[in-house]
């Protein structure tokens, strides 16, 4: 099964953004990510919505970031692209009246939600201005 990246690609994106010096295009960030413009701008459409980014048309338009990064968590992000629930394991309820279906079904969905619960809550603690800051600090230790 593949993974679903629009996360962590769009992450990278808003990274860039933050950095760019005026709007960017569809088609420089599809470069950037190896993919169709069209994808970027469904992906981006829903930043959009958000608030988070806006698009600025015509000569010279582009994508730029609308939001304050400080309250812009990863969660958020992940939220605004449409990212598919956290985990695709699932039960089986073929025979909804068979007890030892429903206990297994009873354990998995607890364990599944206290996971998806604690991954929630360290998205949302990670906002987009600390990775940027990592960022500026990973740079500099390069130089």
């Amino acid at each position: 099964m593949r993974n679903d990246s629009r996360l962590s690609r769009m992450l990278h994106v808003l990274l860039h953004m933050a950095r760019h010096d005026g709007p960017m295009t569809s088609e420089a960030i599809a470069a950037m990510l190896r993919t169709n413009a069209v994808v970027v701008r469904r992906t981006m459409a829903g930043l959009r919505d958000a608030g988070y980014v806006r698009s600025e048309k015509g000569h010279g338009g582009g994508w730029v970031i609308a939001c304050d990064l400080e309250h812009l968590s990863l969660l958020d992000v992940h939220r605004a692209v449409g990212g598919p629930r956290l985990f695709v394991i699932g039960n089986e309820h073929a025979n909804p009246d068979c007890a030892v279906e429903q206990l297994v079904n009873e354990a998995v969905e607890d364990a599944l939600d206290e996971a998806e619960a604690l991954l929630e809550k360290r998205l949302a603690a990670v906002s987009l201005a600390e990775l940027s800051r990592g960022f500026d600090v990973r740079c500099a230790g390069l130089s």
